[in-house]
């Protein structure tokens, strides 16, 4: 599911380097026919959809003559989240992700969780749905992936907390003055990670750990105090855990996306990925920094959304605010102050079903886009 985006094209890599492991039953994009088509025909899947309507004569032109079945729409998203695969990669960037992950979990699929955004915005109704259809959720976050690695689910309470590692993005060093005149090419240009414009603009603001931060609460079922935050900017330490006996285990390695999806496609067991083994003496310093909660405010506004209950409202309300800063019609530091002016105007919202928390998503959305206009 998203398999033109910045995962899913990495995810597609790996899966034409060992054809011998794997069957691809469907692939998904929103729009972007013509890869779409090419993996297709690549990986000989069963069968394509495209989210955009408009775009399904062109697939189906693309794809004609391969015997590769061909759909488009919401509709068709969910038909090939519940087609019969072990595995569903769940890579959809946004709220868009939600609904077939959900309809993959209910199959009693193993989902490999690149969407952060489905279990902030319906994490209690995604971890019951999860255990009512014995469903298996591993993270491909490279964070929360680091984590999975070294996290003692049998032993759970000798863990005195997590902590998410963050890059800084590129604004690490900037200046509240530097930061009011930053232009969408300067966010995009992410310093250690290649990803899509949503993800890359979200590093920047710090709102992307925000929202791993409650990612992370539902994942792992910890409470907001016991998730912590630390800037290394050289991003080869992808998070820690640490233990009540003073013990701190972590995963490193390249900044490679490849590695963590590697991981959760192998998972228990290990699959060879083509990615630079890690060379300490190399790297020769790592360096931490603690996060300047005054000029990245994304990361106080995640917990308080978190705890109140608003998680819903903060992913929605940062949506529209990227989308209208890629546009130029909303300032750099507007999308944090947007976020929390909505996170403060929104009542909780605990425990909804799908609809209600599609019937919420819209009313924050059409609220932050009247703050805009």
């Amino acid at each position: 599911m998203g398999s033109t985006g910045s995962v899913g094209t990495s995810t597609v890599d790996l899966l034409k380097r060992s054809p011998e492991l794997f069957n691809v039953e469907a692939l998904t994009a929103n729009r972007n026919v013509d890869l779409l088509a090419q993996q297709a025909v690549e990986l000989n899947a069963k069968m394509a959809v495209v989210a955009d309507e408009a775009a399904y004569n062109d697939l189906k032109s693309a794809l004609s003559g391969t015997g590769i079945e061909v759909a488009a729409g919401a509709d068709a998203l969910l038909d090939a989240a519940e087609r019969p695969s072990d595995q569903v990669m769940a890579a959809i960037v946004g709220f868009a992700g939600l609904a077939p992950t959900l309809t993959a979990i209910k199959r009693g699929a193993t989902i490999l969780l690149a969407n952060k955004e489905a279990l902030v915005c319906a994490g209690d109704l995604m971890v019951e749905e999860v255990a009512k259809n014995q469903a298996t959720l591993l993270p491909v976050d490279s964070e929360h992936n680091a984590i999975f690695q070294v996290f003692d689910f049998e032993n759970k309470s000798g863990i005195d907390h997590i902590t998410l590692t963050a890059s800084g993005g590129p604004f690490r060093c900037f200046s509240l003055q530097e930061m009011e005149t930053v232009t969408p090419q300067q966010a995009l240009a992410h310093p250690n990670w290649d990803m899509g414009a949503k993800i890359s603009i979200d590093s920047a603001t710090m709102m992307n750990k925000g929202l791993e931060l409650i990612e992370a609460a539902y994942l792992f079922g910890l409470s907001e105090d016991k998730i912590k935050v630390l800037i290394h900017p050289q991003s080869i330490i992808h998070s820690t855990v640490s233990y009540i006996d003073g013990s701190v285990l972590a995963q490193l390695g390249d900044p490679d996306m490849r590695t963590p999806i590697a991981c959760a496609l192998s998972w228990p067991e290990r699959m060879k990925a083509p990615v630079k083994q890690l060379d300490l003496a190399e790297i020769s310093k790592l360096t931490f920094e603690t996060p300047d909660h005054q000029r990245f405010p994304a990361l106080d506004i995640a917990r308080e959304a978190l705890r109140e209950h608003k998680t819903i409202v903060f992913n929605a309300a940062n949506e529209v605010a990227v989308e209208a800063f890629l546009q130029s019609r909303v300032s750099f530091l507007g999308i944090s102050d947007l976020v929390g002016k909505a996170v403060h105007t929104f009542a909780s919202a605990n425990k909804m079903t799908l609809e209600a928390v599609q019937m919420l998503d819209q009313e924050v959305r059409d609220w932050s886009k009247a703050q805009i206009n």
